[in-house]
């Protein structure tokens, strides 16, 4: 690609300074280095913009880094989640034992006496009047089979 000389002597298109502006071998010499450390400046620059795959690999740690970020924040988040269930679920299990323990107060101020002591011992013991009842099925069912068989139906 070539650049067009206006009638100025400066190149359309180009940063270069006019041709001929040089007063000496000196000034021609710092001419030349500056644009050396230019040429070199946009050659830096198109070598970053061609460098796909080093562009990939930033773009990607970066990506790795704020997965990593929003990792650390959802894991803080859930626990926090966690945290606030349990309370609940702590405060609900206080909740339903204050309500049978007054279910059971109630229970026990409407027994008479006796029956009153037996109701707190099956509630201390639910197996035990699990079995005690399950007996008293059988006897029942027993002593109705054997009335139907000897005819008192």
């Amino acid at each position: 690609m070539t650049d067009a000389t206006s009638r100025d002597g400066s190149r359309s298109g180009s940063t270069a300074q006019p041709v001929g502006g040089a007063k000496g071998p000196d000034e021609l010499r710092r001419q030349i280095e500056e644009t050396r450390g230019q040429l070199g400046d946009t050659v830096e620059e198109l070598a970053g913009k061609a460098d796909v795959k080093g562009r990939a690999k930033a773009k990607a740690a970066d990506l790795k880094d704020k997965a990593g970020a929003m990792s650390v924040q959802l894991r803080s988040s859930a626990a926090h989640a966690g945290h606030a269930v349990q309370d609940k679920a702590g405060r609900a299990g206080h909740t339903a034992q204050d309500k049978a323990g007054r279910a059971r107060d109630a229970a026990e101020r409407r027994t008479p006496g006796r029956a009153r002591g037996a109701v707190r011992a099956g509630l201390g013991h639910p197996r035990a009047v699990l079995a005690a009842g399950a007996a008293a099925g059988v006897v029942v069912a027993a002593s109705l089979v054997r009335h139907r068989r000897h005819g008192h139906c």
